[in-house]
């Protein structure tokens, strides 16, 4: 009898003290981060592109996942299923987050036909869909850093993470730790492939999950780490 209730407290204290020490661990990794790096900070604002929003798209004040599917949108659809199950449908509840897919202009109508396909019925209102000419489109494309450069129908597969501050963010040093251990040179991150379903579903909403744990921080008063910029790249390569 006694031994039963030996085993019995026992079992009951691990119970107890397993998520407790969960916890422990877990704390310092929430509160020593490291934030998101800036890869770039002259992101061009989307002010002159109309939308159907009654509301004035822009990526100020919004942290937002900015694409670009070109001139035959539906050509696009795996990469915005992708971005929708993914990303979109994970993040959407989420203060001021916003996926923005920047377009030219003469396909609204494709466009629609597009949302069709990836709304089934379900609430995609902070997922805007922006127009302008294609030199203005162009322009929004090449303020941002990347490794690819925009098809000739103006479309990427290719996403990008934009701050509240008109930066773009990424990662500064995007080597394994494999890769570290070997000395390999750094090299960055700076857009995300819609296409390769490991990189969205884990690297991407890592990225955006750091990014929204840094603003909760700076409105609570919490957040005092420095924010590497891309500038750190070129001395830290240069060591």
């Amino acid at each position: 009898m006694n031994y039963k209730k030996v085993s019995r407290y026992i079992v009951l204290g691990i119970l107890f003290f397993l998520p407790v020490t969960f916890l422990l661990f877990l704390y310092p990794a929430t509160h020593n981060y490291e934030p998101l790096d800036i890869v770039n900070d002259k992101v061009k604002e989307i002010d002159t592109f109309n939308s159907a929003s009654k509301d004035k798209i822009l990526l100020k004040e919004h942290i937002s996942v900015v694409g670009f599917f070109g001139k035959n949108p539906i050509s696009k659809s795996i990469t915005a299923l992708n971005l929708k199950e993914l990303i979109y449908d994970k993040f959407k509840g989420f203060k001021r987050f916003q996926i923005v897919i920047v377009m030219p202009q003469g396909t609204e109508e494709a466009v629609g036909e597009l949302k069709g396909e990836i709304s089934s019925y379900e609430d995609i209102r902070f997922w805007h869909f922006v127009f302008g000419t294609d030199k203005e489109v162009k322009r929004v494309f090449y303020s941002l850093k990347s490794k690819n450069s925009l098809a000739e129908d103006l479309s990427s597969d290719m996403v990008f993470i934009i701050d509240k501050d008109l930066n773009q963010r990424g990662r500064i040093d995007d080597r394994t730790d494999n890769e570290i251990e070997k000395n390999k040179p750094i090299y960055p991150l700076l857009s995300y492939n819609c296409i390769e379903v490991s990189e969205i579903k884990n690297k991407m909403s890592d990225d955006l999950r750091i990014i929204f744990t840094e603003y909760r921080q700076k409105r609570k008063g919490e957040f005092n780490s420095d924010i590497r910029r891309a500038s750190d790249l070129k001395s830290e390569s240069n060591e």
